[in-house]
């Protein structure tokens, strides 16, 4: 099967065919940094980097852009209510955000442009929209600068709606002087007290919109091959992107990719309605590796419901996974990774990223793999191993992989490795005495600090686990 997508704007699974041969564009709507990231924001990052690693193991270059939204109505409110300047607010949350991107095993992209880096090629888009005949200065002399989405005949078509059902934006105050309500704001004139660059129509900052437009066609060429982000933005956001950058002459993006959301109670899980769980939150429950197993399970395209029954079932889950390859380093000694993924994770992937059935194949050898070391049937063992860590590779999952077997640690792990030897020492005499009482005690107290031991007939093994 040929690498397939669920392209939002046509509705339909489409085959990929990607503008350059060998070659793969992906522009991903990062983050609106008023406020640290949740799990349903980091589930975006996971999803879109699963797609970025199948993309490069299917051969392709692939340049990935992340944006980031450092000046936004939300970023300006907080900073009023905190009595801090805006970039204070933006600052310390794009570094919470780039912890989490990376604290859940994320590559980071290409490039992260930041909005306010941009202005120069918004200015650009404003005028080539004005020249036109799809844009306009406000006439107040507010600064402000609309799109004038009558102009635009396939406006709608994205999110597939018709103009006149469309409702009045409320990107800006209904008091601008905007010929038609539903016109959006590409520049906002400047108010006091607020942050401000100057333009040919006045001094003002930049709509939501425009930016994600200006920085994807900087980095990408006027048309790229994906556009991704959550199923939220697809309306007004992405189809007012589309809607201007197309009007300018832009061919802009083929294929457009749309995450589900995360529910929590039946709700969207949002920073406005309060039931955000974030990340640090959510990794003293979890270790990372199993929130990103928790986040990336299910189809992309799904609605991912929250509960803490669930995320240690996730966590379970890896937990056997980790297992099994754990067993098999120490029986087989070390396990390259295979040169390619079984065919049918092959098509799993290939079928708009099918990672629900992806998985079922690597709990299939993880459960053959068990058998086979249970028979002594090494070669097989070791075939079923190479193959788990190179499909676990694309799924950002491979517990021997650097990232997540603690080698950026290494000082610490030996340190943490030489503490347990003790106890387990301890343990091992106090058995040895049938002073089992003791033993029970000291592998208790060293599960609770995290420290999970295991008896094998090779002795005793331990593992650092949370939940």
């Amino acid at each position: 099967m040929s690498l397939r997508f669920y392209d939002t704007s046509a509705r339909q699974v489409r085959d990929f065919t990607p503008i350059r041969e060998g070659c793969a564009s992906l522009y991903l709507c990062g983050a609106t940094v008023q406020a640290p990231p949740h799990i349903g924001h980091i589930r975006s990052g996971v999803n879109f980097d699963i797609l970025r690693r199948w993309l490069t193991h299917l051969g392709y270059a692939v340049t990935f852009c992340r944006n980031v939204t450092d000046i936004d109505d939300k970023i300006i409110r907080v900073a009023a209510e905190e009595g801090v300047p805006w970039w204070q607010v933006s600052e310390r949350n794009q570094r919470a955000f780039t912890w989490a991107y990376d604290t859940l095993g994320c590559l980071p992209p290409t490039v992260e442009p930041r909005a306010t880096g941009h202005v120069p090629e918004m200015i650009e888009l404003m005028r080539r929209l004005i020249d036109a005949g799809h844009a306009y200065a406000a006439d107040d002399g507010s600064g402000d600068v609309y799109f004038d989405v009558r102009s635009h005949p396939a406006y709608g078509e994205l999110s597939n709606q018709r103009l006149d059902q469309v409702v009045e934006s409320a990107d800006s105050d209904p008091d601008r002087d905007k010929r038609d309500p539903r016109d959006f704001a590409l520049w906002k004139g400047a108010k006091p007290g607020e942050p401000s660059w100057e333009t040919p129509w006045g001094r003002g900052r930049p709509g939501w919109h425009l930016e994600c437009s200006a920085m994807a066609t900087k980095y990408m060429g006027p048309s790229f091959d994906i556009h991704g982000g959550g199923i939220d933005l697809i309306f007004p956001h992405h189809e007012n992107e589309q809607a201007q950058s197309r009007a300018a002459g832009d061919g802009f993006a083929q294929y457009w990719l749309h995450n589900g959301m995360l529910a929590i109670g039946g709700e969207k899980m949002s920073k406005s309605i309060g039931n955000s769980l974030l990340i640090p939150q959510v990794v003293r429950k979890v270790r990372p590796v199993e929130l990103r197993y928790y986040l990336g399970q299910a189809h992309y395209r799904s609605t991912i419901e929250y509960s803490d029954a669930a995320l240690q079932e996730a966590a379970a889950a890896y937990q056997r996974i980790e297992g099994f390859l754990t067993r098999a380093v120490e029986v087989l000694g070390a396990i390259t990774p295979a040169a390619d993924v079984p065919p049918a994770f092959t098509e799993a992937l290939n079928d708009d990223l099918g990672v629900s059935q992806g998985l079922a194949i690597v709990h299939g050898h993880v459960r053959e793999g068990n058998t086979a070391l249970a028979a002594g049937d090494k070669e097989r063992a070791q075939e079923l191993a190479a193959e788990l860590r190179t499909m676990l590779s694309v799924l950002g999952l491979d517990p021997l992989s650097e990232q997540w077997c603690g080698g950026g640690d290494q000082g610490l792990t030996e340190v943490v490795d030489a503490l347990v030897a003790v106890a387990l020492e301890q343990r091992q005499a106090a058995r040895g005495r049938k002073d089992y009482a003791a033993a029970d005690a000291i592998r208790d107290q060293l599960a609770d600090a995290g420290v999970v031991v295991e008896d094998t007939p090779q002795g005793p093994r331990w593992d650092l686990r949370k939940g």
